[in-house]
């Protein structure tokens, strides 16, 4: 794998900071649990979680979009954490009475109620993977993300998200056993006019070429953009033949506009993000750039 330098700058000086090993231990496990919102965008539930045929999974969490995560750290450049987390992600499959009951307990019904079942997330972090590692995660067909760790000078973390595959989202019938009532939101793009779906198919189109770290998720009621962690949410309203963006962007920093720009941190809304944009027309979408990079840059 290619290799992070970082540098710090003394004037017209540059001088290269250290990269220690520092082996993933269970102190550096952790600080990683106790920051998994500021690291990840998860939440975090449980930690040695233990599966009932004798396994234990390293960290378990649910992430900004309602997914279930495992992550699994890899300690040693042997270890198979990839094999080794697909088969807990087919237990939690086969549990999933258990992992609500747990979101629940911690977070309340009405988060245990919103999981979202159709894609769980597997994440893998390590200081490295190999070129095999990488090549067999894009071989399969399931959400998983390999994330490389540097440590700088003892006080500096870096995460690099080296691989993220993004699986179309299975339909799953709720625990209820009966068919939600409400369109998608691939269902209100598919009925949206044709002017509607092509200001959409730009949108996507500019939020995927900000980066090759970019990866799209479906989910029922939005698509999210994002990196590691969500920059951009998406609704797709045929009805007011509008797009209505949340981005994380302070609303604070931004000087608001009746009918383009709103603070929504205490309005519900699907997704994530304090600031909602509303477009209409591609000039809308030419003046949200700036906001949409800003989000970008900052997840």
């Amino acid at each position: 794998m290619s290799d992070i330098k970082l540098f710090r700058q003394s004037g017209d000086t540059l001088e290269q900071l250290s990269t220690p090993e520092i082996p993933l231990e269970k102190a550096l496990q952790t600080l990683f649990e106790h920051n998994l919102e500021t690291l990840l965008g998860v939440r975090f539930l449980a930690s040695e979680y233990s599966t009932t045929n004798g396994g234990r999974m390293d960290t378990l969490g649910i992430d900004e979009n309602g997914y279930p995560v495992i992550i699994e750290y890899k300690r040693d450049r042997s270890e198979n954490v990839i094999n080794q987390g697909l088969f807990y992600l087919d237990w939690l499959m086969d549990h999933r009475g258990d992992f609500e009951i747990l979101v629940r307990d911690k977070f309340g019904k009405d988060t245990a109620q919103a999981i979202e079942w159709s894609a769980p997330r597997l994440i893998c972090i390590a200081s490295d993977f190999t070129k095999y590692d990488t090549h067999a995660v894009k071989q399969m067909s399931r959400n998983i993300e390999l994330i490389r760790y540097r440590a700088f000078s003892h006080d500096l973390l870096l995460l690099d998200l080296l691989t993220s595959v993004s699986t179309a989202p299975t339909t799953v019938v709720s625990s209820s056993g009966k068919a939600n009532k409400y369109k998608t939101n691939s269902e209100s793009l598919a009925d949206a006019s044709e002017d509607l779906a092509n200001l959409y198919a730009d949108i996507e189109a500019f939020m995927i070429s900000l980066g090759d770290d970019v990866v799209k998720k479906a989910l029922r009621f939005y698509f999210a953009f994002k990196r590691i962690k969500n920059f951009a949410c998406v609704e797709i309203k045929p009805s007011i033949n509008t797009i209505k963006l949340y981005l994380k962007v302070n609303p604070d920093s931004v000087q608001l506009e009746e009918g383009f720009t709103r603070d929504v941190r205490n309005v519900g809304h699907f997704g994530t993000g304090d600031l909602e944009v509303t477009l209409k027309t591609h000039e809308n979408f030419e003046r949200a750039k700036d906001l949409i990079l800003k989000s970008y840059e900052a997840s």
